[in-house]
């Protein structure tokens, strides 16, 4: 059934393929779902996961350290036989013919800026697949910021290890609350496919089609996903960030 869904959907033979789900919304085992998914792409095609620390304070090893913060699906799939993981605590995991590419190294403090996986899923005219969930998960759409060039920051960290011992390393990173990428689902219109897999409601779509609709928005107007000033703490944070600039 799974399969079935997936493939109405539109998820195709040989693609690249971004996913992020809410597991207990589709309502199957995590063996199951990506059973699924790796069998409509085929072995030509790549699946990808975030797959990031769970713990800012520990220093990331890709070999041990979850990522059930973004998820069970995606805690399963990295420890998976063949499955690459990216060395870097915005990690993010792929398995398929482009997954050597798409986990290379990355920097740590953009996270999702224009040499980052989800960037390298776009540069390969990938898809992205929302399984019960919003585009406030959509991480290709902090790419389009990233493009666009927006200036608001939030301030963030993370432990890393640095000639054999831990070392806290400090940066500024574009995030709000993102309920506002919300707006993505109307600036699709017909380029994003919807439906059911399992019991989640089901989001398609191309990821160059997301990032130019965003990009688009925000060279207009910079503040597009953010809430008015006073409204949200998280996107107050995030202007605050921006040293010396009003948005």
């Amino acid at each position: 059934m799974l399969i079935a869904e997936l493939r109405a959907l539109g998820v195709r033979p040989g693609g690249i393929l971004l996913v992020h789900t809410a597991l207990s919304r589709v309502g199957c085992g995590p063996g199951e779902l990506i059973e699924a998914l790796l069998a409509v792409l085929g072995d030509a095609g790549t699946l990808v996961m975030p797959s990031m620390a769970d713990d800012d304070d520990v220093p990331f090893d890709r070999a041990s350290m979850s990522c059930r913060a973004v998820g069970l699906l995606a805690d399963t799939f990295w420890r998976m036989p063949g499955v690459l993981r990216s060395d870097n605590p915005h990690a993010f995991a792929a398995l398929g013919p482009q997954a050597k590419y798409i986990t290379q190294p990355h920097p740590i403090d953009i996270p999702h800026g224009v040499d980052s996986p989800p960037s390298r899923v776009y540069d390969l005219a990938g898809s992205v697949l929302l399984l019960g969930v919003g585009h406030d998960c959509n991480t290709t759409l902090h790419v389009a910021e990233a493009i666009a060039g927006v200036r608001y920051r939030q301030p963030k960290y993370a432990t890393v290890m640095e000639n054999g011992r831990p070392r806290r390393y400090e940066y500024g990173e574009t995030d709000h609350c993102c309920e506002k990428f919300a707006l993505l689902d109307d600036w699709l219109g017909q380029r994003q496919r919807r439906g059911r897999v399992g019991s989640a409601q089901a989001r398609l779509f191309q990821s160059r089609d997301a990032v130019a609709a965003a990009v688009a928005r925000l060279r207009k107007d910079e503040s597009v996903f953010l809430h008015p000033a006073g409204e949200c703490g998280e996107c107050d944070l995030a202007r605050a960030g921006a040293a010396g600039f009003q948005l």
